[in-house]
């Protein structure tokens, strides 16, 4: 098997195939330092939140990432957003000036004025909110901040925004502790989208949603993403909501990512052994079916990530190239499905090893 250490990207939709992604990241990591006790607090060994990972981003398009808690997800989206510098690799962002930009590189100053074209919706409507502030203040702070609008022009933008999101203008002199939970994520929504982004990161957007309202935010986030043109990362880990939301999904497990492709496929025919073991413990509703989560074991620890494959310790389909080899995100059928798995490398199907 070769051994280099390229991530390979995955190729643009047929229907994007024509224009640069919205954002291409390649080989992210962010690593935190362990420090010891004592005196100096030396660096004693690194936590590795998030590896090598590299994915593109389309315009218009919905990417889904997903896998347990403690896989990575939010420090990638964190990363992306710039609210975590990354270690290091690469975030191009493509504005809509046409310019690309390394958002992983910029300093601080420089990334004020790209803030507008990105923003982010939190996990838990109830603290993400400044409760001392009314909706109006909330949800206008972006313009204010970046002198866009003040006065009347301010509470026109606001108002108009609060009614796309299914808020009413009168709102925007109370106070988030009068609004349900569904109604602060209104809120938060309405803060993201008054900057006009082309981004949005999503983490968890609706994980603290009762069922009924996660339903009616999906459906307001959809038809948000038709009228203003959106590109989500949407990060999750309710894989049922992610099926019928994201245009693809990406599978995260211990900082990497190891399974990349469209959302119907991967959900009919999943190609890694982790995959599969999400896919078989969704819910579904027949008592017949039984649901299971059949991996033994805990996810890797990201500071002692044990050799080759992380995922070997817990996988049935473990083989030898599994425990000595880092398997690479690669192309595994052709058609867009990419896997990070030794049973799905051309090299080890065919027989050879290094």
């Amino acid at each position: 098997m070769r051994s280099d250490s390229t991530s390979h990207s995955p190729p643009p939709p047929a229907t994007a195939a024509a224009a640069p992604p919205l954002l291409s990241v390649r080989g992210l990591c962010r690593h935190f330092p362990i420090h010891g006790r004592g005196f100096g607090r030396k660096v004693i060994g690194t936590v590795r939140a998030v590896d090598d990972v590299s994915f593109d981003l389309h315009a218009g398009e919905t990417l889904g990432l997903v896998g347990e808690s403690g896989s990575g997800k939010t420090t990638t989206a964190r990363c992306i957003m710039r609210a975590i510098t990354p270690t290091s690799g690469e975030v191009i962002f493509h504005p809509r000036d046409g310019t690309a930009v390394d958002l992983a590189r910029l300093p601080e100053p420089a990334l004020k004025p790209l803030r507008p074209r990105m923003q982010m919706i939190f996990q838990d409507p109830f603290s993400s909110l400044n409760p001392r502030m009314t909706v109006g203040e909330i949800v206008g702070e972006p313009l204010v901040i970046h002198g866009l609008a003040k006065g009347d022009e301010l509470d026109a933008r606001v108002d108009d925004i609060l009614r796309k999101v299914g808020l009413k203008p009168e709102h925007r002199t109370s106070y988030p502790h009068a609004f349900s939970g569904g109604q602060r994520q209104r809120i938060g929504i309405a803060r993201a989208l008054i900057m006009r982004p082309s981004l949005i990161v999503a983490d968890e957007a609706v994980s603290a949603l009762d069922v009924s309202v996660q339903a009616q935010v999906l459906n307001l986030l959809k038809d948000l993403q038709a009228e203003f043109q959106l590109t989500y990362l949407f990060v999750a880990h309710n894989l049922d909501v992610v099926r019928h939301f994201c245009d693809r999904v990406a599978v995260m497990y211990a900082g990497r990512i190891v399974e990349l492709a469209p959302t119907a496929r991967m959900f009919e025919r999943p190609l890694h052994p982790y995959t599969k073991a999400l896919l078989a413990a969704v819910p579904w509703p027949d008592p017949e079916v039984k649901m299971k989560f059949d991996v033994p074991g805990e996810i890797a620890d990201p500071s002692r990530l044990p050799p080759g494959c992380a995922f070997h310790p817990r996988c049935k389909e473990c083989y030898a190239p599994c425990l000595r080899h880092r398997p690479e995100l690669r192309d595994a059928t052709g058609d867009g499905r990419f896997a990070a798995c030794h049973r799905h490398d051309p090299a080890h199907a065919s027989g050879v090893e290094n």
